[in-house]
């Protein structure tokens, strides 16, 4: 059977944080009652059509999952587990964000079935909390982490963010080493982009943003204090011990398939991709008149992936992994050797020391620095 991963999006939201382009926002209960009878709607349409996939990972994301009752993930879970066929251990993970989360919930949580959290830290300094527009503190971050590691939880991922306006080399460092000492098993370090339509975006002038240099000197930092405490990083933001590697995401890097289910979700599955329809009218359309399976109906932006553009995707996307891409792996999939596409920017990107071309290709330290550089290259058009 091929393997196959899921992602539900919960679109709700407390607030819109000041640096979020995801599809999220604020809703009233009877709206997210009206969603989760939808997104139910969609597995049971969705399901038949993968009888010869095997689910291996689950992945619950948003906007704010953990926004939903306890009962209510666990009523998802449990529809997804009727539905599809899983594997006898499958990662299912969600995402929390303090603020939003009680000590009942995870243990809910726990119970269903989830097995990996995500819990949404980005800083333990209140003012830049404040300054990203979160709704919690430090404190309670502290409080929803004693409490999931009571519900039982063994695989907890804290997310830290850096280049937030106003954060200085020493606030960052202090952020790290308080997270360090809470000994999560997984820690995903990204650098704030300013995206349009941002509330950032909007007021960038209005605030001091590190500069590049200092950029640099936190994702150094990031690396270097990581690595002494026992965290190998695995992907160019992501860093883990040994065993928590996160499954999910890496389904992501290595191009296999994967189902998003709920609005505006995007899937890849055997070289085609599609983004569910962003909008609830279009979205309760598509579900309630069973056009859900058809992709053309259903989905935005479908594409049907040529050689070429699978190629690239294999290169650029397989490169953000420590480990690279294997050249046998590239032969076995477009049945030519990966020199014969890429022999050129191979010779080159090794002559100015940014990867290592083995039987396995991957960058180097100062590739990953230039990594944006480097994927660049592998463009074919």
């Amino acid at each position: 059977m091929r393997e196959l991963s899921l992602y539900v999006h919960i679109p709700f939201c407390v607030q819109k944080c000041r640096y979020c382009d995801f599809l999220s926002y604020q809703a009233s209960v009877q709206e997210k009652e009206e969603y989760v009878k939808l997104l139910m709607q969609e597995i049971v349409l969705q399901a038949p059509l993968y009888r010869q996939h095997q689910v291996i990972s689950v992945f619950f994301g948003g906007g704010t999952p953990s926004v939903l009752d306890g009962e209510i993930i666990e009523k998802i879970l449990c529809k997804l587990k009727e539905t599809f066929v899983f594997e006898s251990n499958p990662e299912i993970t969600i995402e929390v964000n303090p603020g939003t989360i009680t000590e009942e919930k995870l243990k809910i949580f726990f119970a269903a079935g989830v097995n990996r959290l995500s819990i949404g830290l980005q800083s333990a300094n209140d003012e830049e909390l404040r300054c990203l527009g979160r709704i919690h503190d430090y404190k309670t971050f502290l409080e929803t982490y004693e409490w999931a590691r009571k519900a039982g939880f063994q695989n907890i991922n804290i997310d830290l963010m850096s280049a937030i306006p106003g954060q200085s080399e020493q606030s960052y460092r202090e952020t790290l080493m308080k997270v360090l000492a809470l000994q999560p098993e997984h820690i995903s370090a990204y650098s704030l982009i300013l995206e349009e339509g941002t509330w950032f975006y909007d007021h960038q002038k209005e605030l001091v943003f590190p500069t590049e240099e200092e950029d640099r000197a936190f994702y150094e930092l990031t690396g270097q204090m990581l690595s002494d405490k026992g965290y190998h990083r695995y992907e160019i933001s992501n860093y883990a011990k040994e065993g928590y590697e996160c499954l999910h995401n890496k389904v992501y890097w290595k191009r296999g398939d994967y189902l998003g289910l709920g609005l505006g979700a995007a899937s890849m599955v055997e070289e085609v991709r599609w983004n569910n329809k962003r909008t609830m009218e279009e979205y309760k359309e598509a579900v309630q008149n069973n056009k859900i399976l058809q992709r053309t109906d259903l989905g935005e932006n479908i594409e049907y992936l040529t050689q070429e553009e699978q190629m690239e995707e294999f290169m650029f996307l397989g490169l953000r992994l420590t480990e690279g891409v294997r050249k046998s792996d590239f032969k076995q999939k477009f049945g030519i050797p990966m020199e014969t596409v890429y022999g050129e920017v191979l010779e080159k990107m090794q002559q100015e020391g940014l990867l290592v071309v083995e039987e396995s290709v991957y960058l180097t330290a100062y590739g990953m620095d230039v990594s944006n550089y480097v994927m660049a290259q592998f463009l074919l058009n």
